[in-house]
């Protein structure tokens, strides 16, 4: 194995190292466990690692609980001090694994935002025409892009990730002769999804404006300069455009994913088919949607029954 590591830092460096070779972990999830385990290192200053204890690491979560880091970001600091201190008791001596049965604090559950029907389709429907122009290719990315999101439940890594043809590097494409959109999503699973008639239209209307791509790659969204657009710009562009629109929120592309999923479960009542077209690995992601049925549900009970309101 060669000389260990000296000092806590290093032995970080050879965990990372370690997720790099072995683990094929990506660049963003690798940056996440630098950010967690350098956190525990400066939390647990004066301790060298064997010393940490989980009495340490339990004063450690409470203290980021105190303040008010959100249960789920500290879940995932515990699981990555977890793995660490696993990976360095097969190098040293440890008394034991000191992040072992330690929880972080519950947290309240929270439904997915999603907008109303009529919200979202005002949303993502095509502006007025402009007087004497068509619209800008700009324009026409956009409403493409936003009609997917809605149409096909698509994460924005996964629309980003688009090509124009199913070429053998290609992530994703769309299939506009069969209506439908490949994706490679979370665990590099592949999945298909039905394009609505609306979203087709838009694809159409942008492909045959489309740039060709800067860099020689077939990138289905592409900016003015032909550079495949990012997850921040769509992010960026989709809040503008609700600004601009008078959106009764704040907008991001995963509100979209659950109104999708919260829509077609409405009209459905089919929770695997949800499971399927989300990507999602186990049904238990998705039933949060059966959730926000009721609850649309119990609006609609309480604004049209003549009994509801009774005080």
């Amino acid at each position: 194995m060669g000389a260990e590591p000296d000092g806590k830092l290093a032995w970080i460096d050879a965990y990372l190292g370690h997720l790099r070779t072995e683990r094929k972990l990506s660049a963003h999830t690798l940056a996440a466990y630098a950010r967690d385990l350098g956190e525990l290192a400066t939390l647990s200053d004066g301790h060298d690692w064997p010393q940490v204890d989980h009495f340490l690491v339990r004063r450690l979560a409470a203290k980021l609980h105190a303040k008010d880091l959100d249960p789920r970001s500290i879940a995932r600091k515990l699981s990555s001090w977890r793995g660490f201190f696993g990976w360095l008791g097969e190098r040293v001596a440890l008394p034991a694994n000191p992040v072992q049965g330690v929880r972080a604090p519950k947290r309240a559950k929270t439904l997915p935002r999603a907008l109303s029907v009529d919200d979202a389709v005002r949303l993502v429907a095509p502006p007025a025409p402009r007087a004497g122009n068509g619209a800008e290719p700009a324009e026409l990315c956009n409403r493409a892009m936003f009609e997917l999101l809605y149409s096909s439940g698509l994460r924005v890594s996964e629309l980003a990730g688009l090509d124009l043809t199913a070429g053998k590097a290609a992530l994703g494409w769309v299939d506009l002769d069969n209506g439908e959109v490949v994706v490679t999503g979370k665990g590099n699973k592949r999945r298909v999804v039905p394009v609505g008639a609306a979203a087709l239209a838009a694809l159409a209307a942008w492909i045959a404006v489309r740039p060709a791509p800067s860099d020689g790659g077939d990138a289905l969204f592409v900016s003015t300069r032909g550079t495949r657009v990012s997850p921040r710009v769509i992010q960026q562009r989709l809040r503008a455009h609700g600004v601009a629109n008078g959106a009764p929120v704040r907008v991001h592309p995963h509100m979209l994913r659950h109104s999708f999923a919260s829509h077609v479960l409405q009209s459905s009542g089919d929770l695997r088919a949800v499971q399927e077209m989300l990507g999602h690995s186990s049904i238990s992601s998705t039933q949060v949607y059966t959730a926000l049925d009721f609850q649309h549900l119990a609006e609609v009970y309480d604004q049209a029954h003549p009994r509801a309101k009774v005080k």
